[in-house]
């Protein structure tokens, strides 16, 4: 009886040194979130060149989700509902569709080259300054900052397309 009792704490006292030990770990920045950052935008800047509106929609979008899921029409009736509170309301595919192909036509390139990548500071959802010089045919953009966005899902998503800075204006 007595050595049921003494396993049976030895059990105990290992469970708990495991949990506490556990808890106290400690991990070092991962290297993961930049390259996950860094291929949302290769993928977004490659679906622009071929035109490929839907895979960009699915690319584009907030920490909420991406722009191009739109849930059919029950998700977007919740969706709406969700926007009376606070939430956004989401947007017909053929607007995502219009919205990507003027994005698309002013982020068309011969080549691209990823310089770059930071974190951008004051967001409440981990996100990402990726920095790309262009090689427009005739002519070169440098330093073209993509805002890239972390979904609750874990999705990189790319928010902000600085276009004014890809026309040079």
């Amino acid at each position: 009886m007595r050595l049921r009792w003494r396993l049976c704490l030895l059990a105990i006292v290992a469970l708990l040194s495991a949990s506490v030990s556990a808890c106290t770990s400690q991990t070092g920045p991962s290297e993961v979130a930049p390259v996950a950052a860094q291929l949302s935008v290769e993928r977004f800047l490659q679906a622009a060149n071929d035109r490929d509106v839907q895979s960009m929609g699915r690319l584009f979008g907030t920490a909420e989700g991406a722009l191009g899921d739109t849930g059919g029409s029950f998700g977007c009736f919740f969706k709406k509902i969700g926007s009376w509170f606070g939430g956004t309301a989401c947007m017909k595919r053929v607007d995502v569709e219009l919205r990507m192909d003027a994005i698309a036509s002013v982020v068309q390139h011969q080549d691209y080259r990823i310089v770059r990548e930071e974190p951008v500071a004051g967001r409440t959802s981990p996100t990402r300054r990726v920095l790309v010089d262009f090689d427009m045919g005739s002519r070169s953009v440098g330093g073209v900052p993509f805002v890239v966005v972390q979904t609750d899902e874990g999705r990189w998503l790319v928010q902000e397309v600085p276009l004014e800075s890809i026309m040079g204006r």
